[in-house]
C-alpha cells in the first residue's frame, strides 16, 4: 500500500485529466469528477454514472451532471509505490472518462485501458 496524501492524490487526478488531449476534453459536457473515499463494491477503483455522450439525444436537458468517481483509498490499497499510484490514477481516470464518451469496458480492454 502506497503512502500518498489526499492532497497529493487530488493533484495526480488533475495531472491525469491534463493528459487527455484538448480536442477530446472540449467535448466533455455536464460531467463532474469526484474523489471519493471508498467504493460501493470492494476492489472498484473508479466508477462512471450518467448518460454517455453517444446516448444523449435532442431531449437531453435539465439533467444532473454525469459523475466520475475515483476511489482514492482503493487505488492506494492496490499500489505499492508512488509511481504505481501515478500510473493507476491515470489509467482509472482515462478509463472512466472513456465511459463518458460511450466507450465500453470490452473496447477499453482491447485498447489496454482496463
Amino acid at each position: 500500500m502506497s503512502e500518498t496524501s489526499r492532497a497529493r492524490f487530488e493533484e495526480l487526478v488533475a495531472d491525469a485529466l491534463d493528459t487527455i488531449p484538448p480536442e477530446l476534453t472540449r467535448f466533455m459536457d455536464n460531467v463532474v469528477i469526484t474523489i471519493a473515499e471508498d467504493p460501493p463494491v470492494p476492489g472498484l477503483l473508479g466508477l462512471y454514472e450518467g448518460i454517455p455522450l453517444t446516448e444523449r439525444g435532442d431531449g437531453y436537458s435539465g439533467v444532473l451532471p454525469d459523475q466520475v468517481f475515483i476511489y482514492w483509498r482503493e487505488i492506494l490499497a492496490v499500489c505499492e509505490t508512488a509511481e504505481d499510484v501515478v500510473d493507476e490514477v491515470r489509467i482509472t481516470v482515462v478509463h472512466e472518462i472513456a465511459h463518458h464518451f460511450g466507450i465500453d469496458d470490452e473496447r477499453l480492454h482491447e485498447l489496454g485501458w482496463a
